[in-house]
């Protein structure tokens, strides 16, 4: 599979066109049609790479994993688990705090 095929799978995957992809990746117009034909620099797959929330290896190829944070520790809780203590600078982040963060992911809005 190519680089390109490989975009337009994920795209495909993630709802997006390939159309879409381009302006969200902030590209004039059918840039990444282009890269059927045309090797693009590493700044733009980056980009793309970006948008999709995958790797750049997986674009090239280089992987089957599209996993972004492959190899990272990363750890993923839900916000609203209460059984999870969370941290920050190896500090628990207060109550008040956590219900200020879950107000801004929410958009600024309180749940009613």
């Amino acid at each position: 599979m190519t680089m390109f095929e490989r975009i337009k799978k994920t795209a495909k995957e993630k709802g997006l066109s390939l159309n879409q992809l381009n302006d969200k990746a902030g590209f004039k117009q059918n840039v990444i049609y282009s890269w059927k034909t045309k090797n693009p620099s590493i700044e733009r797959v980056a980009k793309v790479a970006d948008v999709l929330h995958v790797s750049v290896d997986y674009l090239f190829g280089k992987t089957d994993d599209p996993d972004i944070n492959k190899g990272k520790n990363i750890k993923k809780v839900d916000i609203e688990d209460d059984d999870v203590i969370m941290t920050f600078e190896g500090r628990p982040i207060p109550p008040e705090d956590l219900e200020l963060m879950k107000r801004l992911l929410r958009g600024g809005h309180n749940e009613d």
